[in-house]
């Protein structure tokens, strides 16, 4: 998949620059099944300029064959790239918690400028884990996402939610309530995407 952009308005503006990120912001991108996919078309261009990224990668969504091959493609090797971004995986909701929780812990040691969510909060849908126990995991997280907004840390979440029949969807209206930018992605005819700013904030981008 190629991703080529198309402009929207539908109920928003369209984003100008879809594939950057804002700076000391959180952005959170939502509204087709290629969200995992498409988290990754934001690293060359953060990765190139030689910053740091710490990827959270919920439900192991991340691909190396494909970062190395953006490497490639700039005529990198592709070991440069994969000292530029630290990978922790979570499986559940409860482990992505946990991840989030530890960002402040993970920057001592591995200072990134930017923080990549996946699955946020997909993982929480998860029908074996009960209910209360999935939104109190789910709070936790928040507050975690909240404790970072005084570092100078992008924040991007990249969600596929709207694809899961859950009574739990009121997690994603909380998530874009706390976010500072909300972009709504949506599948055009062949492999076009097209990017709807439905919450906007100072364009800062890094």
């Amino acid at each position: 998949m190629n991703l080529p952009l198309a402009a929207s308005s539908a109920e928003g503006q369209s984003s100008p620059r879809p594939w950057v990120l804002l700076n000391r912001a959180l952005t959170l991108y939502y509204g087709c099944p290629e969200m995992p996919r498409l988290s990754h078309y934001f690293l060359p261009r953060v990765l190139h300029e030689e910053k740091k990224i710490l990827y959270l990668d919920g439900g192991n969504q991340i691909s190396p064959l494909l970062i190395a091959r953006f490497a490639r493609e700039r005529g990198l090797d592709p070991s440069v790239f994969n000292c530029l971004v630290r990978v922790s995986r979570a499986f559940t909701c409860f482990q992505l918690t946990e991840l989030i929780r530890r960002v402040p812990k993970f920057l001592e040691t591995f200072d990134a400028t930017v923080l990549i969510v996946t699955a946020l909060p997909d993982l929480f849908f998860d029908e074996d884990v009960r209910d209360r126990e999935a939104r109190a995991s789910f709070e936790h997280a928040l507050e975690g996402l909240r404790s970072l907004a005084a570092l100078p840390l992008s924040i991007a979440i990249f969600s596929d939610a709207t694809s899961f029949k859950t009574g739990r969807r009121d997690l994603l209206q909380r998530l874009c309530k706390q976010a500072n930018e909300v972009v709504k992605v949506e599948a055009r005819s062949g492999d076009g995407l097209s990017f709807t700013c439905e919450k906007a904030a100072p364009l800062l981008s890094i």
